[in-house]
Formats: structure tokens, sequence, C-alpha cells
């Protein structure tokens, strides 16, 4: 064997040695996970009342998680709605324990409402784990057909009456940027427990509209657009998704560079979308199983069929992308920071 053989072996053996090692590292790791997991439960908790879309989400992920991550706990959803969210996300930060034991969806303004000082906030996201994303999630003003406004034209003459919910939720956030920006008149009836009971109060007559995500709309009542029950003047989107191509986003509204900036910081949310995180604080092994349990529920057969059954949009995004996006808010400018907490204010 001449010395370049000689060393080939050499270099191959020793590769064989250090992934032997790696292997060997990493298996107690995998195995302390597997032991705390099995025969447990990880509470899925929602920060908003059930038939939401982000309930809808929440519930399809909770029935196919628990088989990916190691030990297989049972994976128990329990709606916590309250403040528009912040209370759930306040439970995370302070109230859950930090063991990898709960998983939350809240709002996805969250870390805007952080970083703007919104009343009620005990939380820091980008102290949170976030888990995983398992689509964008963009919102939309429908207006009932029988009110003559239209379009967002028709709602800066016209006032028209939106069922409103929590303040901190994008429910509420979305027309009031609107009416703070553009002059639109949205006037947000507030108390609905959430979108479900919003949505029955535009039914009956009791207002004229909801500012809602598309999802929810289309989940709950698919042939409401279709059939011309409702119009949508306006998609809260950074650019109109291939669902609502004739529907414009409120970034076209922009009437200069400035003002697009704030409707990007403040439309990053659709980005967040239907995100989920576990408590700041969870040992980093824990932190990992559940992303990939997360990545490999996303691939799920089962639950990629489920997501045609219930006709929601998919489109992933890692926990350790999203944890990313999450912190890019703490990054915004000053001088932008202090026009969005302008057009925020309700």
């Amino acid at each position: 064997m001449n010395v370049w053989m000689k060393a080939a072996a050499g270099l191959f053996l020793a590769g064989c040695a250090a992934g032997a090692t790696s292997a060997q590292a990493q298996a107690p790791q995998a195995s302390a996970v597997e032991a705390f997991y099995k025969g447990k439960s990880v509470e899925l908790i929602i920060g908003y009342p059930p038939g939401g879309s982000n309930d809808v989400y929440a519930r399809l992920l909770s029935t196919h998680l628990g088989k990916h991550i190691p030990g297989q706990p049972a994976i128990v959803a329990r709606n916590m709605p309250g403040a528009g969210s912040f209370l759930a996300a306040n439970h995370m930060a302070t109230v859950a324990a930090k063991d990898g034991l709960s998983i939350s969806i809240c709002a996805p303004t969250i870390a805007l409402d952080e970083k703007l000082g919104t009343s009620g906030v005990r939380f820091k996201t980008a102290q949170y784990n976030w888990v995983g994303r398992i689509s964008p999630l963009v919102n939309i003003v429908m207006v009932s057909a029988k009110s003559p406004v239209k379009t967002v034209a028709d709602a800066q003459k016209t006032e028209v009456t939106l069922a409103g919910t929590g303040v901190g939720s994008t429910v509420s956030i979305y027309p009031t940027v609107m009416n703070n920006m553009f002059g639109t008149k949205y006037k947000l009836i507030m108390g609905y427990k959430g979108s479900s009971e919003a949505m029955l109060a535009v039914e009956r007559g009791e207002v004229e509209g909801h500012s809602t995500a598309w999802e929810a709309l289309k989940t709950a009542h698919p042939s409401w657009t279709p059939e011309g029950f409702v119009t949508l003047p306006v998609q809260f989107s950074l650019s109109r998704i291939a669902e609502l191509p004739d529907v414009p986003s409120a970034l076209e509204f922009a009437r200069n560079p400035q003002e697009k900036r704030v409707l990007e910081a403040v439309l990053n949310a659709t980005e967040v979308g239907a995100a989920f995180f576990t408590t700041p604080g969870v040992p980093a092994d824990r932190v990992t199983a559940l992303r990939r349990a997360f990545d490999a529920t996303m691939q799920d057969p089962e639950f990629k069929a489920d997501v045609e059954k219930m006709r929601v949009s998919f489109e992933p995004m890692k926990g350790e992308d999203l944890q990313k996006l999450v912190a890019q808010v703490s990054d915004l400018p000053a001088d932008i920071t202090e026009e969005v907490r302008k057009v925020y204010q309700q």
C-alpha cells in the first residue's frame, strides 16, 4: 500500500470513528428526550375561541404532532381566549412550565405589540422558542352585500360597522390602521367572542361586516364570497394572494415610501401567520425535538390529506427561520416604530 492509500485509509477510519463518537453522543440525548415525553401530555394553548382560523390550524396540528415527537406524548388542545390572545401569550411567558410541555398559537402581531409597548404585554416574543408555521395568514375585510360600501374609496366616505373582538387582535388592528392611514370609516363594534360569533352577527344584520383571516371566512362560509353574500374591499397582505387576485392589498394604498415602510412593518404579521411556539427556557434538545416533529408533521401524508379536506392554506416554515422572522421586528428603526405606533392607536 503506497503512502497515499495509507493516508486515505487513515482518514476513512478516523471519519468512521468520529461518526461513531457523534452517534454515541447523540443517542443519549435522543433517549433522554424520548424518556421525558413518554407517557406525558403536551398542552396546545389556543389564544382564541373555537371556530376561527387559528383554532382550525391548532386542532389540525394537535391531531398529528404527537406521533412525531419522541416518546409520542398526547397533544391536548385547549382554548384560552382573551385580550386579543395576550392572555395566552402572557400565560406562556409567566405561568407555563419551561419544560417543553406547552405549545401555543397567538396573534401573529404579538412581536409588534411588544415592540410598541401595547398595554397588557408581559412577554418577550424573541425569547419564545418558535417551533414552526403552517401557513401565512392573510386577513380581509368582508362587508355584507346589503351595505352601500363596496370599496376602500366607499369606506372613506361612508361609515361601516365591523364586528370586533380583542384590542390586540388583527381583527381590530388592521381596520384601525386603515382608518388612521387612509381615512376609512370602519367603526369597530367590540365585544364579540371570536370570528365565528362575529360572522354570525354579519349574517343576522347586527353589523355590516367583519375583518378576519381569509382562512376563517372560506372555511366557515365557503359560499359567501362566490355567491356574493359579502364583498371584500381589501386584503391585508404584502401582495395579492393567488386566491384573491381582484382584491387590492392594503400596501397598494401607500402614497409614498414612508407609508409603504410602515405598512410593511404592520403586515409582517401575515408572514408570521399560523405559527406555534413553546415557552422560553426549554432545554435545547427538547426544542430541537419539537421543531423536527413539526417538520415531520408537515410532510405527513395523513396531515396533508386533512389540510386538503379542510381547504386551508399550506405553506410551512421551519422553526429556525420563523425565529429569525419574529426577531426582525426588534430591529425596526425608531422613526418607523413611531409611525407604526401612531397608526396602531385605537
